[in-house]
């Protein structure tokens, strides 16, 4: 078995497009590819057929003729495999796993109107100390044009990726959409920490403690310590945690937050957080030497806060993913409740690794096909009680719609989804302030992001893996 050049392995959940598996003539008739796209697709090969999870059903497509690495990858994924991705910059694609990213600083889900087709974008959180939020934006803006231009379906992912822009804001008005300030956007390269509000909210006796968690980011685990130590320090009573917008991120920032939360036996006995199953060849490895800590994750019981709960409310919506699923799954197997607020999860409980040319070969080889990286799918997990395998996501425990024309700020006790929580946690309706007046048209929301690597942030980071000799 190949050994990875690696100490440290980042797996993650991820969204690839998917293309499928099929079987092609091993040895077609036609030119073969170019040298370089040889090496990749030789790299691509001997990756998926080292620690793909599903590396027995790899087809049998010769390599030397496949012009193009990333349609050849995808024509190696198997039936059921709809995750794993390619990426030819992955010095980017890990900088963003660690909260480093050129950005406005929001993130923003994309509408379309359905009397007209127009394409729309609307603010769902705003980080601080950013373009946007300098700009004076906040939740819940609608954004109607850019570059005095129409939105459409071409250049809507401008708003994520290009460098700047003039962006028109809209404002409602009885005869639908009118348009409003334009602002002048420049992107910035910036790290950002995911805890973006703490607070407690006091009703009918109780403090409700608050959190909102953009993205499960282990260097900023000090930043989740922080809003766990402010909220015990203020008697919070019970917790509410915002992953409504969270796609995941590295498991160890999972277990943080989980230790952080769960009864403190659980935790201090190290007790058993998730199990993973990777391919034959590497689970065979890991458990004949018994070496446990690669197929089973525990609770860290060095956590320097522990809220030692029996409840807890997660706020869910279908960009809630991975890691955020493996936290919610995760702690149902040891607590009283554990609810979720808001619409049904992503649903993903597969993980992949980050690989580079370097984990396999000499750097002379190596460097003309730098920058080059995978995201095979690795394994699967299960929380103690062996819940797995849940494709369609986590449904709500209660159904709550997130009205982006209607908002509040995140962690305000009007918000609907927190406002839900608080009512079921104390059994008192919160007597709503007046939103924004009903929209008086229909619209369809079919996308939603905050950075280019969106999709591939359904990830799961794993460190300090054993390597198989």
């Amino acid at each position: 078995m190949k050994n990875l050049a690696k100490t440290t392995l980042l797996l993650f959940l991820a969204l690839a497009v998917f293309i499928g598996c099929q079987k092609d003539d091993p040895n077609p008739d036609g030119p073969e590819a170019s040298e370089y796209a040889k090496k990749v697709n030789k790299f691509i090969y001997e990756a998926m057929d080292d620690i793909y999870f599903w590396y027995d059903e790899l087809p049998d497509i010769d390599y030397n003729y496949e012009s193009d690495p990333k349609a050849y990858f995808n024509k190696l994924l198997y039936v059921d495999d709809k995750w794993s991705y390619i990426t030819d910059d992955v010095d980017a694609l890990e900088a963003s796993f660690e909260g480093t990213e050129k950005t406005y600083g929001w993130s923003l889900a994309f509408g379309r109107f359905s009397n007209t087709g127009n394409i729309f974008a609307i603010v769902e959180y705003v980080y601080p100390e950013t373009p946007a939020s300098a700009a004076g934006v906040k939740r819940g803006d609608l954004l109607v044009m850019m570059d005095n231009a129409d939105i459409t379906e071409n250049n809507y992912t401008d708003l994520l990726y290009s460098d700047n822009m003039d962006v028109t804001l809209g404002v409602l008005t009885e005869e639908g959409i009118a348009t409003d300030t334009t602002l002048s956007l420049t992107s910035s390269v910036l790290t950002l920490n995911p805890v973006l509000t703490t607070k407690i909210v006091e009703h009918d006796g109780r403090k409700i403690g608050y959190i909102f968690y953009a993205q499960f980011i282990p260097d900023f685990n000090s930043a989740l310590d922080n809003a766990f130590a402010s909220l015990v320090s203020q008697g919070a009573t019970d917790l509410v945690v915002d992953l409504r917008y969270n796609p995941g991120g590295a498991i160890s920032a999972a277990q943080h937050l989980c230790s952080s939360i769960a009864p403190v036996d659980i935790v201090n006995d190290n007790s058993i957080l998730v199990t993973y199953k990777w391919n034959n060849k590497y689970q065979d490895y890991f458990i004949d030497r018994q070496i446990m800590s690669q197929v089973e994750v525990y609770f860290d019981n060095q956590v320097p806060v522990k809220m030692d709960l029996n409840n807890v409310y997660f706020l869910t919506g279908s960009g809630t993913a991975s890691a955020s699923e493996l936290s919610i799954t995760g702690l149902r197997a040891y607590m009283n409740e554990v609810k979720t607020v808001g619409d049904t999860t992503y649903g993903k409980y597969t993980a992949s690794i980050t690989l580079r040319p370097e984990d396999y070969y000499s750097e002379s080889y190596s460097e003309e096909i730098a920058n080059w990286g995978l995201q095979p799918i690795v394994l699967r997990y299960a929380n103690a009680a062996g819940v797995t395998d849940f494709k369609n996501g986590f449904a709500p425990d209660i159904p709550v719609d997130d009205d982006l024309f209607a908002t509040f700020p995140l962690g305000d006790k009007n918000d609907p989804l927190f406002k839900a929580a608080i009512e079921d946690i104390t059994g008192t309706p919160v007597v709503a302030m007046k939103s924004a007046p009903k929209v008086n048209f229909e619209y369809q929301i079919f996308d939603r992001g905050f950075s280019r690597f969106d999709e591939n942030k359904r990830e799961m980071l794993i460190e300090q893996i054993q390597r198989p000799e």
